[in-house]
């Protein structure tokens, strides 16, 4: 082999080998970091056709979004659109890291213009008000609703 050959796969060789090593510090990065949540766009479309049977939407004065206040998750904030299940179930809107609550524990939905919270068979219960509950509820925002150890408020 000549000089140059030698020197060109020496310097390939140190390539690959910086590459595995920055891939690698990429993985650790993160693991340690986290991943990076990244806020998606309703898309390209212009025009919203609607839909036969679409729920209704609740009004604008009421909330907006659906906050933890207490738990693992505390600052966790999901916007008030449709249907938000919450549980341990990695199908869950809301997935919670909590061993006192059940895999699909309770769901908030709207309903004629206001909120509702629902027990959706669970163990230790859904409580509202250190009220376990037995039927849906309506939710005003601010009330605090309890699912195992994680309080959840609906806000504005």
């Amino acid at each position: 082999m000549t000089e140059l050959a030698v020197t060109l796969l020496r310097l390939s060789f140190l390539a690959l080998l910086w590459v595995f090593v920055l891939g690698a510090l990429a993985v650790l990065r993160r693991d340690i970091f986290g991943t990076t949540i990244t806020r998606r766009s309703r898309g390209g479309r212009t025009r919203r056709e609607p839909t036969p049977a679409a729920p209704k939407r609740p009004a604008r004065n009421t909330a907006s979004r659906l906050v933890v206040t207490q738990g693992p998750l505390t600052g966790t904030t999901l916007p008030l659109a449709s249907a938000i299940v919450v549980g341990r179930s990695p199908a869950c809107t809301l997935v919670l890291d909590d061993d006192y609550s059940s895999g699909r524990h309770a769901r908030f939905f709207p309903q004629d213009g206001a909120w509702w919270v629902e027990d959706l068979g669970s163990t230790n219960g859904t409580f509202v008000n250190d009220r376990r509950l037995t039927q849906p509820v309506q939710l005003a925002p601010g009330t605090p609703v309890r699912v195992g150890q994680t309080v959840i408020e609906l806000q504005r």
